[in-house]
């Protein structure tokens, strides 16, 4: 889709928090629509990123840069969202 936004999703494989967060991804994806999109980054493949975010994760992050760090409820990212512009 043309103009659409991606978000990255920053966490690690076997991250029970990441797979929270993935699901209300989806979930939000589904009730709000909207011209975005998210992919998933292993901070384990990247010793910089490890560094970034280590304990962190999930960390999501908009392509402007902006960070919603977990814990996060629908609420908080239906906000982090709009201030997205997304």
């Amino acid at each position: 889709m043309t103009g659409e936004k991606t978000l990255i999703l920053y966490g690690t494989e076997a991250c029970h928090l990441c797979e929270q967060a993935e699901e209300l991804l989806v979930g939000a994806r589904h009730a709000i629509g909207g011209a975005w999109t998210y992919e998933k980054v292993d901070i384990s493949e990247s010793d910089a990123l490890f560094e970034r975010y280590g304990w962190l994760i999930p960390v999501l992050a908009s392509p402007e840069g902006e960070e919603l760090r977990w814990p996060f409820d629908p609420p908080a990212l239906a906000e982090f969202l709009i201030n997205c512009q997304l």
